[in-house]
């Protein structure tokens, strides 16, 4: 279906498909003591608590052209945070451009769409491993929408606003419309990889897997950061303040864990 500003398609009544993104990131650290591991979630907690979210999600707010009717937002004890932002139709300032194309979005730029009432989640999950070693942080983000604009022109902003070395990302269009003629349609526009939602600098900087339904509109595609610099992920020293054989086993560990949660399965 490929469409072009003049070919609009002429709808009876609202758009009422429903388009969600989830977007899922992880951050992994070594972390050889207690210490260690609580001064990274004490960093995390600080770096993504809930006020920082809410300027998160209040600018895909922006981008998807949404007006924002309430915030709930909460920092939890000992760790993590979570925000919900409740969204209405934004006023309709000029009809979408780009809504038809596979392109990532702005950066963020003053861009607003046709929008029903929808929601915008975060929640963060700070994490270790019991025996030291690891520790890990997660943030899951979660974008309904209703209207034109599909929630992916928000993707590029959400993988600017994080460091992260493993990011999960699925992508549905659920229910129907219907044109003027009563005719269904179960999504309005193309797609064929959320891939081509990502900047092309962010592309080449990650391993990537796809895993697609198309007849029922599921996308799922999965990110993991290529480069691999020991120092990226040391809390508070650098790599060569470690033996040789300290550096190898650390890597070591390292790599398994990203792996695991790559291919979302346990591999020692």
């Amino acid at each position: 279906m490929k469409l072009t500003q003049e070919q609009r398609i002429q709808l009876h009544e609202f758009n009422n498909l429903t388009k969600s993104l989830s977007f899922n990131m992880y951050d992994i650290c070594y972390t050889r003591t207690r210490e260690e591991r609580e001064a990274y979630i004490a960093y995390i907690d600080e770096q993504y608590n809930s006020e920082r979210l809410t300027s998160i999600l209040t600018t895909v707010a922006d981008i998807i052209g949404a007006h924002v009717l309430n915030v709930a937002k909460q920092d939890y004890v000992p760790q993590g945070a979570s925000v919900t932002v409740l969204v209405s139709e934004g006023p309709v300032v000029e009809v979408p451009t780009e809504s038809f194309e596979e392109s990532p979005g702005p950066l963020p730029d003053n861009i607003v769409f046709q929008l029903d009432k929808s929601h915008i989640t975060v929640h963060t999950y700070p994490e270790y491993h019991p025996n030291e070693g690891i520790s890990t942080f997660r943030a899951d983000i979660d974008v309904s929408t209703c209207g034109e604009i599909s929630p992916l022109k928000a993707l590029n902003y959400l993988i600017h606003s994080f460091d992260t070395d493993i990011m999960t990302i699925d992508y549905r269009v659920r229910g129907f419309t219907r044109d003027i003629n009563g005719h269904k349609l179960f999504i309005d526009h193309d797609i064929s990889s959320i891939q081509n939602y990502i900047p092309d600098e962010v592309l080449e900087q990650y391993q990537m897997i796809d895993v697609n339904v198309y007849q029922e509109h599921i996308f799922h595609t999965k990110c993991r950061l290529k480069a691999f610099d020991l120092n990226n992920y040391l809390f508070g020293y650098t790599k060569d303040s470690l033996s040789k054989e300290e550096q190898e086993e650390i890597t070591q560990r390292l790599t398994v864990e990203m792996d695991e949660i790559f291919y979302g399965k346990n591999i020692i």
